[in-house]
Parts: structure tokens; sequence; C-alpha cells
């Protein structure tokens, strides 16, 4: 899609127009509609023939060949920066060949804010994964969308919009990454594209541990989740901006490409959608493309660990005790429970190798998140109070929802209980399950002191509801969401 800004008032294909519940007539500033098309448009509001509910539209045809789209965004007192961010999205799932591939969208009175989520709805829904098809969709051709606004913004608009072409690419890539079928996407590809990804920019660099120096360092979580498959588990590891010192923020993705559950075999309906167990390492993926297309110029650092959990005569088994990076001891109840394995030397790395101003990881960790929350908002656990408030108001300002959840010292004491290792990776019973996993998740979180009184900053953010399956995110057509890259950038950023 190919997306600007102009102040000018000459209407190039398609005229688009937002309307508030209560407008009676089209903005004075809008000229070069056709006049047949003009008076149509002003006698549907002034005469209430269109409601402008929210997420409702309405096409009219002119006379002398014009067309008009009206799109709303219901009452103006209950406008939301998320409700015009959908009516973006809105436009763009709504086009088709009928209407062209040309759209002025009038947007005379409205601030340099509210443009800026209209775009950003817009391009965030212009994306499909067709790479597997050999006929393509031609309804959704190339758009081209003009953005009509106010001499005074423009300026600042063509600015924003460059940014956000950014940041979007970021949730394309790891939408990308997530949406691929298993039998392309396995660790040591997801490395390989890595490492091609990175060759585009001077400031960004990316290490890959495979599986034998993996052994060798004794990262016996991600090993033993990736041993069973013939696709080897590995850690890949970016860093933007690597030679700046002091200290940084440390993501961290879960990147199960494919999760069959190991020797605790999952039930076969909807296996396939466990391709999208990697959905932690996309976001890390994403998000420093996204910082790397800005051309940030923090440090920032991604680890993602990525493994194939397969069931063969090399598999772990329930029953067994593997030894992690930080040295600590887990019993293996569950080998359904892997995500949290392959975390725990990731975890471990990220605040003993970086000076980690926080870690933050991102998994698709748990059903019983999925059951508490759904698929409307992420789990978010944290150690730090303040941490927490900061992802959260961030998920907040872009319209991807962090909720808090209890990290209680009982989810804790649970999760290291085992009679014969220092923790287990399952709980006693079916219930809190998604808070023990975190429980689980912070004793691999590394100390700052030796006395082990201060942990570094830390969060867990539980994906498995949101990075798929959101039918209700209107910027999402199908598959993958690429939630929480551009929460990340607002954190990171603060922009």
């Amino acid at each position: 899609m190919e997306i600007n800004a102009s102040s000018g008032d000459n209407i190039n294909g398609t005229f688009v127009y937002l309307t508030y519940d209560g407008d009676t007539q089209i903005h004075e500033g809008v000229q070069g509609v056709p006049q047949s098309l003009k008076s149509q448009m002003n006698h549907v509001l002034s005469n209430n023939e269109f409601d402008s509910k929210a997420g409702s539209t309405v096409t009219l045809l002119g006379g002398e060949g014009g067309k008009a789209i009206f799109i709303g965004l219901g009452k103006k007192k209950n406008k939301t920066d998320h409700g015009i961010r959908e009516a973006g999205a809105l436009l763009v799932s709504s086009h088709n060949k009928r209407n062209g591939t040309e759209y002025t969208v009038n947007m005379h009175g409205f601030s340099a804010h509210d443009v800026l989520l209209f775009a950003e709805g817009a391009m965030l829904r212009d994306y499909s994964y067709e790479l597997y098809k050999s006929k393509k969709n031609d309804e959704k051709q190339d758009l081209r969308v003009r953005l009509n606004c106010d001499d005074d913004i423009l300026e600042s608009v063509s600015t924003g919009l460059t940014r956000l072409e950014a940041i979007t690419s970021g949730v394309h890539l790891s939408r990308d990454l997530g949406n691929c079928p298993p039998n392309d996407m396995y660790p040591m590809e997801f490395a390989t594209r890595a490492v091609a990804w990175a060759k585009q920019y001077n400031n960004v660099e990316v290490t890959i541990i495979g599986y034998e120096e993996a052994v060798r360092l004794g990262m016996g979580g991600l090993v033993g989740v990736g041993k069973g498959s013939d696709r080897k588990p590995c850690m890949v590891i970016f860093k933007l901006n690597g030679d700046k010192k002091g200290p940084h923020p440390v993501l961290v993705g879960k990147g199960i490409t494919f999760d069959t559950g190991g020797i605790s075999l999952k039930p076969g309906p909807s296996m396939d959608e466990m391709k999208y167990d990697m959905g932690g390492s996309a976001t890390v993926f994403g998000t420093m493309q996204a910082l790397a297309a800005l051309e940030y110029e923090g440090k920032v650092v991604g680890i993602t660990c990525m493994a194939e959990n397969m069931p063969s005569a090399w598999a772990q088994r329930p029953g067994d005790v593997i030894t992690t990076l930080s040295g600590k001891t887990i019993e293996v109840l569950n080998t359904d429970a892997e995500g949290r394995l392959v975390l725990a030397d990731g975890l471990w790395k990220a605040g003993t190798d970086f000076e980690a101003e926080y870690i933050i990881d991102f998994a698709t960790l748990t059903g019983a998140c999925v059951i508490a929350l759904g698929h409307e908002a992420t789990g978010l656990w944290s150690n730090d109070d303040d941490l927490l408030k900061k992802i959260q108001s961030a998920g907040n300002d872009v319209g991807e929802l962090a909720w808090p959840m209890p990290l209680l010292p009982a989810f804790e004491k649970e999760m290291t209980d085992s009679q014969i290792a220092d923790t287990r990776n399952l709980g006693s019973g079916r219930w809190g399950g998604a808070n023990t996993a975190a429980a689980f998740l912070k004793q691999f979180v590394p100390y700052r002191d030796a006395d082990e009184e201060e942990q570094v900053p830390w969060a867990h953010m539980d994906i498995a509801g949101t990075y798929w399956g959101a039918k209700t995110n209107k910027m999402v057509g199908h598959g993958a969401t690429g939630i929480h890259v551009r929460t990340m950038v607002r954190l990171i950023t603060g922009e």
C-alpha cells in the first residue's frame, strides 16, 4: 500500500469521508467532489440515512461517475484512539476491485494524532500471506491512499507516516514468521533468516548458538526440548548497536517452531495451530526489525530460543531430570510444558551475559492464559511493579492490552516442590496454570547481587491467546497477529 498526506483538495479515486453521529453535512474544506455526489452525501447526512455507528459503512454513487464511502466513527464524545485505528483497517479490509485502487480520505479538521491513527490501522490491516498460493487473490490490489489534511499538520503527518511504515514492517515480519508452515520454518531456518536480515544494517549483529555448542554450554532446557527432532535446536542472539555501553533492554522469545507435545503427545484436533508456538521469537525478531528500520540509536538485545518439540527415541521423557544453563535442575513431569524449559536458558543468559536494564520474555506459553483472558489481552507477570506499569501503559497506548496477573509466593513454592530436583515443570494440579508457569520462569531470572536480594527487573508476557486466534482484532485478517511489536517500540523508544 502506498500512503501519503496532502493538504490539497483534489480528489483522486474514491472519496472517503469519516463521519461522527450527528454530522449533517460534509466538511466545508472538501473540494473536488462532483456536485451530484456532494449533494447526495449531504442528503444522506442531513436525513440521518447513515447512522455513523462505529464500524459501519455505506457506498454512494454520483451521477457523474464519482464514488464516495462513509465510514462511521460513532458518537464524538466516545471517540477512542483504537476506534480511529479500526476505521483505517476497515477501509483496507472492505476494499475490492469495484472501488478502484485510489482513495482520498478527507481528514480536514482532524488532529495529526488522529490522522496517524487512521493510517496506522490501514497499514496494519494491509497484509496477506499468499506465498503458498499458486493463484493469488486479485481482489486485494495494491492501494494508493491519500490523506487529505490541514496545512498546519502536513509536515508532522508526513514524518509520522515514515515512522509508522518502519514499525509496521516489524509487525508484518512477525506475522510472516508465524504464518510460515512448519515444514519450512524450523530452528536453523529461523536463524538463517535472521543472519540474512542483519546484513542490510550496519548496526545489527546476529549470532547463533548451534546444537553442539548448546550442549557444551550446558543449555539443558533448550537441548532437552529439541533433541527429539532431526531439526536440532539453536539460540539466536540479536544485537542492535551492540558496541554501546550501559544497561539496555533484553527481549527473550520462546521459539517452538512446532509443538507436538513430545512424548506427552497433544491431541490431534487443532494441532496445526502449533506452528504458531514460535510467536514469542517472532515478536522479538519483529521488534528488532522495527527498531532497526527506525534507526533507533540505543542498545537492544534479543534472544530467541528455537526448538522443534517432537517425539522420538531420542526425545526427553516425563520423569527425566535436566540441568539448565543456570545450574538449576528441573524435573520434567510433562514434555508438553516445554516452552518454559527453553526460556529457562534464555532468561539466564539474558541476565548474566548482558547488562540488562530489564528482561521481558514473550511466549505462547499456556492454554490456561487463554482460558483466563480469552483472545482479548496478554497475561502480564513481573517482579517489578514499575516495569509492569510501563509495559501495560505502552500496550494501552497502541491498543495492545496486557493484563496484570498474580505472581504469588504460593505459586513459586509449588514449582520448587520437586522431591528430586530444584524445580518441576508442572504444577500439582490444573488450577492457576498460567500463574505457576510464570512462577517457574521467575526461578531463572538472575540476581543483580551475590546475596540474591535483588533480581534483574523482569516481565513475562503470555501471548498464547493474542498471537493468533484473535478474531476481534480488526487490524488482523487471519493467522498470526504480530502482537506486542508496537508495544515494545513504544516502551523502548518512548514514542
